[in-house]
């Protein structure tokens, strides 16, 4: 059954997704009212696609960038459009498939209940996933707990979650990084300095072969050096908040997480 919000809305950044965007659009609206999608600079031909789908269903919303400019931008882009008309929660998911729509409800119940918070999605691996991802994420993952002293980041880099949109609007205006692939894990980080609670919440993710249309824009090299100086800075900003994170831990607010299992 579909839920239809004015406050809560799916935010879907896709470059060059192919095919499993439509998909994942369709999946998401048999979900939730309303889905924006933001085309970063798109060139396979799916913003058009999408504006067609859209010219016939009230509940989509797509906007196109003329030139890709990274998922961070993108996402940005449909922040602040979506808060001009009031909405104040955007459950942001990627465009390739990898994502559980059928879990769109449950987060933003969460979020209903607890609209302060920062609802994270936990990925359960299936056998498919590549090791070297499994096991690379989990340097991102420690260097994310060192720098907000734990503060309860089950993943910094599943783009599967619930964002309060105003206090991330305003840590993005703030900084010039966060558009590219850095935008998970930073956007998670800055929003724990920022006091965001952190709630967690453990979801299948899956992992698509090239045979089933599977798309990646991850470049090792590229973007593990994205993600090494994105951890330098905020291993400095760590170093100057660090009395302000010992104060707060020491008057720690209840954290919790849940296991999703897949359906």
């Amino acid at each position: 059954m579909m839920t239809f919000s004015r406050t809560h809305f799916v935010l879907i950044p896709s470059y060059n997704s192919g095919p499993l965007v439509l998909e994942t659009v369709r999946s998401a609206r048999a979900c939730w009212n309303p889905v924006w999608v933001v085309v970063d600079g798109s060139t396979d031909g799916t913003a058009a696609q999408l504006q067609a789908m859209a010219a016939s269903d009230s509940g989509l919303r797509v906007l196109v960038l003329p030139r890709n400019q990274g998922k961070g931008a993108a996402v940005l882009h449909g922040l602040e459009a979506a808060a001009a008309e009031g909405f104040t929660h955007a459950l942001a998911m990627d465009a390739d498939g990898q994502h559980p729509p059928d879990s769109i409800q449950h987060f933003m119940a969460l979020s209903a209940a607890e609209p302060e918070a920062l609802i994270l999605g936990e990925p359960i691996f299936g056998p498919e996933a590549p090791l070297v991802r499994v096991r690379g994420r989990r340097l991102s993952n420690a260097c994310a707990n060192v720098e907000t002293l734990w503060h309860g980041i089950g993943d910094s880099l599943f783009g599967f979650r619930v964002y309060p949109v105003e206090p991330l609007i305003e840590i993005m205006r703030a900084s010039r990084w966060m558009r590219r692939y850095d935008f998970d894990a930073e956007a998670a980080v800055r929003l724990c300095w920022k006091g965001v609670p952190a709630r967690n919440v453990r979801v299948p993710v899956r992992y698509l072969r090239a045979d089933e249309g599977g798309v990646s824009h991850f470049r090792y090299g590229r973007d593990n050096v994205v993600l090494s100086w994105m951890h330098l800075r905020l291993g400095a900003g760590f170093l100057l908040r660090l009395p302000m994170l010992l104060l707060r831990k020491a008057r720690p607010a209840p954290g919790g997480r849940e296991e999703l299992t897949p359906r």
